[in-house]
Order: structure tokens, then C-alpha cells, then sequence
């Protein structure tokens, strides 16, 4: 239902939905709201062309209503891309809930919001994000089946983050063999900046394969923890961009490669698990490349969360969660190839990559 809008010098006016600068011809975007159990959420499926729009649903303290619609955006967008790239029969879309997870997520918060899922009779499936635990996931699978992602013991393939470290870990090793001539990781200087579950897993890989890590997070207290786990250094936040390392994984928030850090940067190789780390996709990607910075497109490399969830419906096991998690490496050393033939950056090449099987699925359906 369209609210009636009341002309007043007093209230602001803001660009409708269509305006917005991350509306990318989006195929929906829900608006839920429901009284009882507080709950404040926006639903974005972006395209489902090669099949249903999964992707995770974040719940984050917003600083308004137009930064948690442009934060669905973006996401849902990059889902799109994420899927084709990574050749799954998945379309592209993401869930906010607005609110602080840790004191206003209850389980009636989650199974409203998991009818709301339910209403979409299958064209959007929910899974884990920020804010969220495989708990949740399973209160959700209560109301509906359209979500992925549950614990094993409810018959699902469980939490994904160790199975996206992985994705990352294995794409950060292509981008170093690009950059430095070799994959391997042993005494590299690696920046993880957010440590939690996929964070901290991806610190795990690292330290296995004898890289010297530095962490870095808003949350002193488990910063200080992991730091004496994994005898990683601790690099303060407002440090993070001029530290003399090689690699720097970006594994929390978006956009933080921007206008003012970019040029702060002394690693040599970007790659992380964050999503939408460009704050500005084509210009920023353009000062790394002008940089002689090798960026792995995160949208690429953390795919291994989707690859995970996505065995719930194609009903396949770990080992091949594992074997599809690990192709990363080689699909990122194509991009990277794909990026010099062409003259373009590594962002450009993937997303070329991705609307080419897109657009090719879209012309075989019009036959």
C-alpha cells in the first residue's frame, strides 16, 4: 500500500526508492513492519533470472530507514553477482532487519520476520548474516521452508562462515601468486580487520599456513583474546590503512576502500570477506589498479557462505562444498588474467563475467 505523502514545508524531501543510487533495476523491494514484535525489515531481490534470490539477512542498528534501504541494495545486487560468477542456479537477494541484535532479536521478532519470507512463496530464501546466528536460521525454518543454512542437526549444512573463510582464504592466495609470484602465504604480512565468525576462521587458515597476522575490531575485548590465541599482532582502527603489511583482508563493514583510504594503503594485495568494499565500485577499483593494488572482488571470494547453503536445495555434501569452495582460486586467477587482457580492473572483469551467464540464461528463456 502506497501511505498517502502530506505537504509540509517541514518535512524532508528524499528520492523515492526508484531514485535511490543503489536501485539497480531491482525486480522488488518489501517493506515489513510489524507492531507486536518490533520488527523493522527490508527485503531486496535484485534479480532472478538464473533461479530464486538467496542471500543472508543482516540485522544492524541503522542510522535510518534510507541507510538500512541503501546497505539492501547494495547487497541484494551483490548477490546477483556473486551466484553467476560462481555458477550457481541462484538469483540475487538480501534481508535487513533494522535493530541491535544483541538486546531487540527475539524468537517471535524472528518467526514474523520468517513469515514474511514465507509470503514471498519462494522467490526470495533467507540465510545467515551479521546479527545472526544458525539459531535463528532454524527458529525462522519454524514458519517456513524457505530458508537456508539451519544447523546439521535439523538436517541443514550448518553455519557457513567456516566454509566463506575458506573461499577467502582461497582467493587471497591467488591474488598473492598474481602479485607476488607465489601463493603461499608463510611469513606474509596479512591485516584481518574484523574478527568475527568468518574473521576469526580466516586468522585460523593464516596462522596454519605461517603467515604473520595482525587483527584489528571495535570489540577490544575479543580483539585482546584472539590476539593472545593466535599470537596475532593488534593494529589500532585508526592505523588499519597505513599499516606496513602486504595484505590487507577487509572482513567487516563495507566501503572501506574509499577517497580517503585508498591512498593510505601500503599492502599490496586486497582481500577479504566484507561485502561491498568499494565504496564506489568503478572509481575506486580504478585507484587501486592505478595503484598496482591486486584486488581480489569480494563478491567473488566470499562466495563460499552461498556455496555452502546453496547444498541445502541441490542436496550435496561436504566434500563437495569443499571442492566448489576451493575452484575460487582458480576463477580469481582468471579474473585477474581477464582484468589485463582487457585493460580493466578485476571488479569490472567479474562483474563482465557474471551478467555475461546472466544475459545468456535470459536469451535461452526467450526461445
Amino acid at each position: 500500500m502506497v501511505s498517502d505523502v502530506i505537504a509540509s514545508a517541514d518535512i524532508k524531501k528524499v528520492d523515492p526508492v526508484f531514485g535511490q543510487l543503489s536501485f539497480n533495476d531491482h525486480e522488488q523491494v518489501v517493506f515489513c513492519q510489524d507492531k507486536d514484535t518490533g520488527l523493522k525489515a527490508i527485503i531486496g531481490i535484485h534479480n532472478t533470472v538464473l533461479g530464486p534470490a538467496l542471500g543472508g539477512t543482516r540485522m544492524w542498528n541503522y542510522n535510518s530507514e534510507w541507510e538500512a534501504l541503501n546497505d539492501v541494495l547494495r547487497l541484494s545486487r551483490g548477490m546477483t553477482y556473486k551466484s553467476a560468477i560462481t555458477g550457481l542456479n541462484l538469483g540475487g537477494g538480501k534481508a535487513v532487519i533494522i535493530g541491535d541484535a544483541r538486546t531487540q532479536k527475539t524468537p517471535e521478532l524472528m518467526k514474523r520476520f520468517g513469515e514474511f519470507v514465507h509470503s514471498l512463496s519462494g522467490k526470495y530464501i533467507t540465510a545467515e548474516d551479521v546479527g545472526m546466528e544458525t539459531a535463528d536460521m532454524d527458529t525462522v525454518r519454524e514458519v517456513t521452508p524457505y530458508v537456508t543454512g539451519i544447523s546439521e542437526e535439523k538436517g541443514g549444512a550448518g553455519n557457513p562462515s567456516p566454509i566463506t573463510a575458506y573461499g577467502v582464504f582461497m582467493g587471497m592466495k591467488a591474488a598473492a601468486k598474481y602479485q607476488f609470484g607465489d601463493d603461499s602465504l608463510e611469513d606474509k604480512k596479512v591485516l584481518v580487520q574484523g574478527i568475527g565468525h568468518v574473521g576469526e576462521t580466516l586468522v585460523d587458515y593464516l596462522t596454519n599456513e605461517g603467515a604473520r597476522v595482525f587483527i584489528s575490531d571495535i570489540n577490544q575485548e575479543r580483539l585482546s583474546d584472539l590476539s593472545i590465541k593466535y599470537k596475532a599482532g593488534i593494529v589500532e582502527a585508526n592505523e588499519v590503512y597505513n599499516a606496513d603489511v602486504d595484505i590487507y583482508a577487509p572482513c567487516a563493514l563495507g566501503a572501506t576502500l574509499n577517497d580517503e583510504t585508498i591512498g593510505q594503503l601500503r599492502a599490496k594485495v586486497v582481500a577479504g570477506a566484507a561485502n561491498n568494499q568499494l565504496a564506489d565500485e568503478f572509481r575506486h577499483g580504478a585507484m587501486l589498479k592505478e595503484r598496482g593494488i591486486a584486488y581480489a572482488p569480494d563478491f567473488l571470494i566470499n562466495a563460499g557462505g552461498i556455496i555452502n547453503v546453496y547444498a541445502e536445495l541441490e542436496g550435496y555434501g561436504k566434500h563437495e562444498i569443499m571442492r566448489k569452495t576451493e575452484k575460487i582460486y582458480k576463477t580469481t586467477l582468471d579474473i585477474f588474467a581477464h582484468s589485463e587482457l582487457n585493460g580493466c580492473t578485476t571488479h569490472e572483469s567479474a562483474l563482465s563475467i557474471a551478467q555475461e551467464r546472466i544475459d545468456k540464461r535470459k536469451m535461452e528463456a526467450k526461445k
